[in-house]
């Protein structure tokens, strides 16, 4: 598969996995990570990025987060495209972007770099490094509202870049950025990375596909909305936006602090393995446990246990 085909394939759901920790020890739940995997590639989900964010990635020790690749590749057994997530200092996000490679991942995913003080020239020096010490096609994660998209124009030229996720929800900067670089000259999928409840904004703005948290727990109704925005089925598209609206509401409760934790805590209930969040997050309690529960019996899906 060349650069240009792995691109086009970007235009879909990325699907990032939860990371199941068991009750107390919180060490990795191994079965449940095989059955999370199984249950996002059996459910048609064709783009899984293990260590994104809702996997729960700066929680992780480095030789878990390799742990993780290897076995998520081993468990997709190429039924679809794995793209390791990969960061923190630039040697080490070198190291994980190797042992991906070695692993068998089709391409990486980088995290935005987390330390408090971050210039756009060292952005472009950071993202750079990494992307051309790696014998992989690379997807950035752009988060930093800081920053500039001046950045992106410096990169995009890079062979080896092939996708953005874009995770800004400033949909006039982000459609001006696409218009100024156009697909028919750089071979970069834009995806949109805030989920169902921006995408189909960052569709109508050049967005090719998104990420996904819900498909963890209701993957139907992601790619539903996926079908209706490739169709243009606008009374469709805002039927399911409508539908979801809700649940990612709750994962933007404390400024995004609940992104894992509702997540999780609509797997445990419609039966599924996602086990406890580590620090620095809890799990649910009380309404906002409620309302997921009120959300899942909405759905239709299976209740594991009544809520206390």
């Amino acid at each position: 598969m060349n650069y240009q085909q792995l691109t086009e394939k970007l235009g879909t759901i990325s699907g990032i996995p939860i990371t199941p920790f068991k009750k107390g020890s919180k060490e990795i739940d191994w079965s449940g990570v095989k059955e999370n995997i199984e249950f996002l590639v059996s459910n048609h989900v064709e783009v899984i990025v293990p260590c994104g964010n809702t996997s729960e990635f700066y929680a992780l020790t480095l030789q878990e987060a390799k742990e993780i690749i290897k076995k998520t590749v081993e468990y997709v057994d190429g039924r679809a495209l794995v793209i390791a997530g990969i960061g923190y200092s630039v040697p080490t996000a070198i190291e994980l972007g190797n042992f991906s490679k070695e692993a068998g991942a089709d391409g990486t995913l980088l995290h935005m770099p987390i330390h408090p003080y971050i210039t756009n020239e060292g952005a472009v020096d950071y993202f750079k490094n990494i992307i051309e010490a790696i014998d992989l096609p690379s997807v950035i994660y752009f988060k930093n509202p800081d920053l500039n998209d001046e950045i992106l124009k410096e990169l995009v030229s890079l062979e080896k870049l092939v996708g953005v996720k874009y995770a800004i929800n400033d949909l006039p900067r982000f459609a001006k950025t696409v218009q100024t670089l156009p697909s028919d000259q750089y071979h970069v999928a834009w995806i949109c990375g805030t989920a169902e409840k921006w995408a189909p904004f960052f569709s109508f703005a050049g967005a090719a596909g998104y990420t996904s948290g819900l498909v963890n727990v209701y993957p139907q109704k992601s790619l539903e909305l996926l079908q209706a925005l490739r169709d243009n089925n606008y009374s469709l598209i805002w039927q399911v936006w409508k539908e979801l609206l809700p649940f990612e509401n709750l994962r933007e409760k404390q400024n995004s602090g609940y992104n894992v934790v509702v997540v999780k805590e609509a797997m445990e209930q419609a039966g599924l393995n996602a086990g406890v969040p580590r620090e620095p997050v809890a799990e649910l309690q009380g309404e906002d446990k409620q309302a997921v529960a009120d959300l899942i019996r909405r759905w239709n899906l299976s209740i594991k246990s009544v809520i206390q």
